[in-house]
């Protein structure tokens, strides 16, 4: 019913992962510390290629101290819905793990798989939404506006000021969220619910200034000694999240073995997995917690010094139906509550974003998208869940309530999104093209 979309993106896909190429070439990382200049060279990038695509009205949208974001819009023929297609086209810093295999923002394909920052995180959803467009020729039969944020990997700071500033503009009837993925490469998805996020910065101070480790260890604690005493609190033995009062459920554990998630996540052997409950609901709908950095003295600057203060980062992932002001203060709490041979603990605030699920159970726009998956991949979509977090997404649900939402995406699990050697599976990308087209056309009628 559909195979003339699927040919027309067939014959575009070679120009559409040139596309795609080009945008992995340009360092576009958001986060403080690198050029913004790149980051704006690629929102350049982006617009040249809804221009080619055949959208219209295509500029930036700009606030003071903000990442520029694209917009691009296609009118609706009369009597069809609008549809808002979002992407992001900042990208993680390559990070210092030496575990790439080649330049991290050097394209270069292996085994029907293309690698590079952001080709999965999420420039693939830039092309996917511009592969659509072409495959009409410019011409969709539904209202399209192409939304390209610059900011998500930074946490979406500016991006309710954009909403407010620009609500008419992003107003939509359908909102397709090209930043999530697929349940395995092969098999589609819809993502139906996503953590939220806390997070604080956790210090801890003993002494005044720094004293000799010989003249007054045994006697003396140590910051950071302190603080990772702190900090294995955050668990219990069996690697629960031990903080009280968090949101908690059981997802459906669909066929994920521990086998597969293992080797999904690179886990060395003999390291066991931590939580209790399926392994689905640990990584969707329990809470998780993480130290994700510290400051302490390097090793190449360490002397025999009793450290005086010590700081960490720790993350919290919340469930599906938390509340994360209420979560932040049973957090720091619970932190500065701690048992920490009376020193002085403090856990600041410092992230925050709700979590959210899809009840698309009798909605014929979320319908048109299972469909359309199905057509495009040969079998039907799994619903799943995301343990990540996209705070924007519950701004798009507050400022667009009447708005169905859709979280979609070419990645999979072995996409290694934000690490070494991130990839997206370029069959699963030409097949999310082709899905979103023919969904496009379900929801013109």
């Amino acid at each position: 019913m559909h195979e003339d979309l699927a040919d027309i993106v067939a014959d575009l896909f070679p120009s559409i992962k040139a596309d795609l190429e080009s945008l992995v070439r340009i360092p576009s990382v958001s986060a403080a510390g690198f050029d913004p200049a790149e980051v704006r060279r690629s929102a350049e990038a982006t617009a040249a290629l809804l221009r080619k695509a055949g959208m219209g009205d295509v500029h930036f949208l700009e606030l003071d101290g903000a990442h520029p974001a694209v917009f691009g819009a296609i009118p609706a023929p009369a009597g069809a819905p609008t549809v808002l297609l979002y992407a992001h086209h900042d990208v993680q810093p390559p990070g210092e793990d030496d575990g790439w295999d080649g330049e991290p923002f050097e394209p270069y394909e292996r085994d029907g798989r293309l690698y590079g920052r952001g080709a999965a995180d999420d420039k693939g959803g830039i092309v996917t939404h511009t592969g659509v467009v072409r495959a009409f020729a410019g011409s969709p039969p539904v209202g399209i506006k192409v939304f390209v944020e610059g900011e998500e990997e930074v946490g979406s700071t500016h991006l309710p000021h954009l909403i407010s500033a620009y609500g008419e503009l992003l107003a939509a009837d359908v909102i397709v969220i090209a930043d999530s993925g697929n349940w395995r490469a092969g098999t589609p998805a819809l993502t139906t619910s996503l953590r939220g996020i806390i997070s604080v910065i956790v210090e801890v101070q003993v002494l005044k200034a720094g004293v000799h480790s010989g003249e007054f260890g045994g006697a003396v604690p140590d910051a950071l000694t302190v603080l990772a005493r702190v900090l294995a609190q955050l668990h219990d033995e069996r690697g629960n999240v031990a903080v009280p009062g968090l949101v908690s459920s059981e997802s459906d554990p669909l066929d994920l073995t521990e086998e597969e998630l293992r080797s999904q996540a690179g886990v060395l052997p003999g390291v066991a997995l931590i939580g209790e409950g399926s392994l689905t609901s640990r990584m969707w709908s329990h809470p998780a917690a993480a130290v994700l950095a510290i400051d302490a003295t390097p090793l190449a600057k360490a002397i025999n010094q009793l450290l005086p203060r010590a700081r960490a980062k720790v993350s919290v992932r919340l469930a599906p139906g938390d509340d994360p002001g209420r979560a932040m203060k049973a957090l720091v709490a619970f932190i500065e509550s701690r048992p920490a041979w009376g020193a002085t603990v403090t856990a600041t605030p410092h992230e925050s974003g709700h979590p959210f699920t899809l009840d698309g159970s009798a909605d014929p726009r979320v319908d048109a998208f299972r469909d359309a998956l199905t057509a495009a991949y040969g079998r039907p979509p799994v619903d799943m869940g995301v343990g990540g977090s996209i705070p924007f997404v519950a701004a798009f649900s507050e400022a667009y309530p009447d708005a169905a939402i859709l979280l979609t995406g070419s990645a999979d699990p072995t996409s290694q999104a934000h690490g070494p050697n991130e990839s997206v599976d370029l069959s699963d990308l030409e097949h999310s093209i082709v899905a979103e087209a023919i969904a496009l056309r379900l929801l013109a009628t």
